[in-house]
């Protein structure tokens, strides 16, 4: 399974992912689920995918193949975010068109989510969510995230302190606890989590790195918020 989740505030973008694609006691597949396009100055673009991994693979495929194809929009030339989240749901339906009854032939369904952010010279940093049809929605202020995968082990940290308002730095610290509790919570979700920051008219990866199994700072990160909590927990009246 997957989980991954992107938060737009105002000063930028965080984008978190994990990389485990089958869980089992004796098959466990390690995969990025992050896609980072980037020409310093111009444009970043992060895709960060769910489902079906046969089918994910083929969407990026198609769209580095098609990079340099002048006669087509594509994640160089479009000129905005918006015209990006038009190709990539065009391109999701593509493949639909393609593998889509096979899939079902076989007795499987057509699985796939994504999550595509950044920013484009010339316009405000943007972040969608795309779904399997192809269509997609933007984020709102009210709010400013979206998660696609597992998402409702590390939604309750999210909803209690991710606004339009904080700072990049908390909203990526906020990113990593919400998969400390996923994790915590659910096997199919593993390390190691990839984590992206893009801080507002950089038109550059400001932060990106890869916290592996046994990472100092995750694991105490983690294991601080829990012990939190239950400080907290233990400080709560009785019910009467």
């Amino acid at each position: 399974m997957t989980y991954c989740c992107a938060l737009h505030v105002d000063d930028g973008i965080v984008f978190a992912s994990d990389t485990r694609t089958n869980a089992g006691p004796d098959h466990i597949a390690v995969v990025p689920k992050m896609a980072v396009w980037e020409r310093p100055g111009d444009r970043v673009i992060v895709l960060l995918v769910s489902g079906n991994l046969a089918i994910t693979q083929k969407v990026i495929n198609l769209l580095n193949e098609r990079l340099h194809v002048a006669s087509q929009v594509n994640l160089w030339n479009a000129t905005t975010m918006f015209n990006v989240a038009q190709l990539i749901g065009d391109t999701v339906r593509e493949v639909h068109t393609l593998d889509g009854a096979a899939l079902r032939e076989f007795g499987y369904e057509f699985t796939v989510s994504l999550i595509l952010g950044g920013q484009i010279a010339g316009e405000a940093p943007r972040l969608f969510n795309i779904y399997a049809a192809g269509n997609f929605i933007e984020v709102t202020r009210e709010t400013p995230y979206f998660q696609i995968g597992e998402v409702k082990y590390g939604k309750p940290m999210l909803d209690r302190v991710v606004t339009a308002e904080t700072p990049l730095g908390k909203a990526a610290k906020c990113a990593l606890i919400s998969f400390a509790s996923t994790l915590r919570s659910n096997v199919t979700v593993g390390m190691p989590i990839d984590l992206l920051i893009y801080r507002r008219d950089s038109l550059q990866v400001d932060f990106r790195r890869r916290y592996p199994p046994n990472d100092a700072y995750f694991d105490g990160l983690g294991s601080a918020f829990g012990e939190g909590i239950i400080r907290v927990f233990d400080g709560l009246p009785d019910p009467v």
